[in-house]
């Protein structure tokens, strides 16, 4: 669709025409879309969890090496989200959204030709950047592409292919670590993964910019035409005028700045929702790893088993989340995930001594409640900052999240070596820490966004 628009309506007017339109076919391949993406993202991260016993024995690793392939993924993810946010909100969604994933197809496929562990890691920390370029991107681009009747809906539901690339990295490692030696078998799971990634990046470009950061941009006439196509249900929206690099949201003030000084609330809020999961999520999948194999004197072709059955929970937990979002509203839906998963991890470790079948049993309802968990978190923080400063917003709140999921492997491993029990109540604990996080917040007049249109929540957000 590339004529040029003659729309007549103001910039607000096409805003609260965006908000208001009803589900069409556009709608549905934005979700299919991001949401193929989104389970690369998570191909790629839960990828590591179910070939790190192969790697384990291919460089001779201790529990302690093995902290550092987790630690360079997370610091990775942390310059990745808050580097990557900030080019997002200057410069579009859609570059970055792009860019993420050719960045760490790229990196993956040349992991597979790793030849030692320091290339290991420098290629996990590359690929860790592409993919926190995908949390500020997408989380931003989805909120802005949706009707607010179903933003927390959609949103939940583009997160929840994750757990969907979750069971697809344990299927592929599970018949590739048991058909294949494991020297060879983690090389050719690195590769594929990173050929699958490079193939979604060329359907990927048939998404258009956010009409939202368009407008913003100064770029109204390319909006009128990418919204014009929403309307018309069209799935492939690329306006005849792209901007230069040059042609950017100018500001006044730093990004960040911008953020600390005009929104702490909100982005305390982002900042310590996205900690307590980070901590805790990555902390439960480092857990079988570094602490369940060894104690169990597991065989590494046998990981990626708990995997797949913890996959099947975080599908039910991600449908459950974006069932209630926009239905029980975020405040609650959140704080009740994060407590119930706090609860489940204090169940889990009274299970840990009845030996590997009760941990599988666990760890998959456990991750069900995790999942569900920060699937609800993510469109909540979301959406709370204004479109100009959204991918700052979220990149921020991903990256210090990130220091809790880099420190967390190292703290499952020092505390469970001494006590599997006292590590799953240490993970407990960081979910607590959310939950606290998202009640203060609603009982101190922090606004609930169910149904509420981007706009008016920037209004909220800027008078309160």
């Amino acid at each position: 669709m590339n004529a040029a628009p003659s729309d007549p309506r103001s910039d607000r007017d096409l805003l609260e025409t965006l908000s208001e339109l009803r589900w069409n076919r556009f709608h549905t391949v934005v979700v299919l879309l991001f949401g193929l993406g989104w389970a690369l993202d998570a191909f790629e991260v839960t990828l590591i969890g179910n070939v790190l016993g192969a790697l384990r024995q291919h460089f001779g690793l201790g529990a302690y090496a093995m902290s550092f392939i987790l630690a360079a993924w997370f610091a990775g993810l942390m310059l990745g989200a808050s580097g990557f946010g900030l080019l997002s909100d200057r410069f579009g969604r859609r570059r970055v959204f792009l860019a993420s994933l050719v960045l760490y197809g790229v990196a993956t496929l040349a992991t597979a030709f790793a030849p030692d562990f320091a290339s290991l890691i420098a290629l996990r920390l590359i690929a860790g950047i592409g993919v926190g370029a995908e949390y500020s991107a997408i989380n931003a681009a989805i909120a802005e592409l949706m009707p607010r009747k179903s933003r927390g809906r959609a949103s939940a539901l583009v997160l929840n292919f994750w757990p969907v690339g979750s069971f697809a990295a344990a299927v592929l490692a599970w018949l590739v670590l048991s058909a294949l030696p494991p020297d060879i078998g983690w090389r050719v799971v690195f590769g594929l993964g990173g050929m699958i990634a490079l193939s979604a990046a060329w359907f990927r470009r048939y998404l258009p910019e956010s009409p939202r950061w368009l407008i913003a941009a100064g770029r109204g006439d390319e909006a009128r035409t990418v919204i014009a196509g929403i309307e018309a249900g069209l799935t492939d929206i690329r306006p005849a005028m792209v901007a230069p690099l040059h042609h950017r949201v100018r500001r006044e003030a730093g990004q960040f700045a911008t953020l600390v000084r005009d929104y702490p609330g909100r982005l305390a809020l982002g900042a310590l929702l996205d900690f307590a999961e980070a901590s805790g999520y990555y902390g439960l999948f480092a857990f079988l790893p570094i602490v369940v194999l060894p104690a169990l004197d597991l065989p590494a072709d046998r990981l990626p088993v708990f995997y797949l059955v913890g996959s099947v929970g975080a599908l039910i937990g991600g449908f459950a989340a974006a069932f209630l979002l926009d239905r029980l509203g975020r405040s609650v839906t959140v704080a009740g995930f994060y407590l119930a998963t706090a609860a489940g991890l204090v169940g889990f470790a009274a299970i840990t001594g009845l030996g590997a079948g009760a941990i599988m049993v666990g760890f998959a309802l456990v991750n069900l409640l995790a999942t569900g968990s920060w699937i609800a978190a993510y469109p909540t923080f979301s959406e709370l900052f204004p479109t100009p400063l959204r991918s700052t917003g979220i990149g921020a709140s991903v990256a210090i999240g990130r220091i809790g999921a880099a420190m967390s492997p190292f703290l499952v491993g020092y505390v469970g070596a001494r006590s599997m029990q006292a590590a799953l109540i240490m993970l407990a604990g960081f979910w607590t820490l959310g939950a606290i996080a998202i009640l203060i917040w609603r009982w101190g007049g922090g606004v609930e966004a169910r149904g509420l249109g981007l706009e008016l929540i920037d209004g909220v957000v800027q008078n309160g």
